[in-house]
């Protein structure tokens, strides 16, 4: 062995070209017949995550938006086969580089997984930040705020499930701290500054597929807007300050408050079939968090509760 070592070339050939007749000479382990370890059992996710590339984004208005994009591309693997051949579920996906994607991309990027893949279920989620334009509260200044998003689609036995998942940063006043606050001022004439934090809404909502060419990131947001007022700010100056004092004073709610001011909202949407409501408020006055979690409660749907809550800090 050492003997045929020393026969070999330290040498990159540069040159080199591969003929048709050469590849098919190359092994191939992931189509061989059985596994040779571990147990023959059906795997139900396997593939690729975190390949970035940009992607163009449909917004509202129905312009374009080139936003970097995570994605997650898995199939399922029945018993009898030992692999799958992984860069085939990125060449795939790249066939859809330049398309403007919707949830209805994901739709015919699945189909083409299954069919080419010869799975009976294929998986994509893709993550991307996602900029709107905020306008300050009194000033008139403008400044983008970020939001993050997921589209997520799955293809199993023809069954499409399509889901968006949204995160909200909002400020949330505690109405216990502010009413004892005021106690201290009526009564004995002492200031006192309501406790107040930076929060986070995650929503995980199951779209109508029939409505995913409709439903926009932007409804998402201004959805979580209407129920929860008190947005993070991107440009302040006094008098913004001044006003979200006042907002936070309109709308102080607690954990379990901003999530049924959510439910109500996202229940009157008739595109979202079911979701799930996660709400983190990171609290100044304790050293640990409040949580709350809720799902719409369709049969059928979301039944499981929620536990990434580190997730959610912010």
């Amino acid at each position: 062995m050492s003997s045929d070592k020393t026969m070999l070339k330290k040498y990159y050939d540069s040159g080199f070209k591969v003929t048709p007749e050469y590849r098919a000479t190359l092994p191939d382990m992931q189509n061989q017949a059985t596994p040779e370890n571990g147990t023959a059992i059906p795997i139900l996710q396997v593939g690729m995550s975190n390949f970035r590339l940009p992607l163009r984004y449909v917004r509202r208005e129905g312009e374009n938006s080139v936003l970097e994009t995570a994605v997650t591309g898995t199939i399922s693997l029945d018993a009898e086969h030992k692999g799958i051949n992984m860069s085939r579920i990125m060449r795939i996906f790249y066939e859809f580089k330049d398309e403007s994607f919707t949830l209805d991309t994901l739709a015919k990027i699945l189909k083409q997984y299954v069919a080419e893949l010869g799975s009976r279920r294929a998986q994509l989620r893709l993550d991307f930040n996602y900029p709107l334009l905020q306008r300050s509260l009194r000033s008139d200044l403008c400044g983008y705020q970020y939001y993050a998003c997921a589209y997520e689609g799955i293809l199993e036995n023809g069954e499409l499930t399509l889901f968006v998942t949204f995160d909200f940063v909002y400020s949330s006043a505690c109405p216990c701290s502010a009413e004892l606050a005021e106690h201290a001022r009526q009564t004995r004439k002492i200031l006192g500054i309501p406790h107040s934090q930076r929060s986070k809404a995650r929503i995980k909502a199951k779209i109508v597929p029939a409505a995913a060419e409709t439903l926009r990131i932007e409804d998402l947001q201004e959805h979580c807007l209407n129920a929860l007022h008190t947005e993070t700010q991107v440009m302040v100056r006094r008098e913004d300050e001044q006003a979200f004092a006042e907002m936070n004073g309109a709308y102080y709610k607690f954990v379990e408050d901003a999530a049924r001011l959510l439910y109500t909202e996202f229940d009157k949407d008739e595109r979202v079939c079911d979701f799930q409501i996660v709400c983190a408020h990171l609290e100044s006055l304790h050293s640990h968090d409040a949580v709350a979690v809720l799902n719409k409660g369709v049969p059928g749907g979301f039944q499981s509760g929620f536990s990434d809550f580190r997730s959610l800090i912010c």
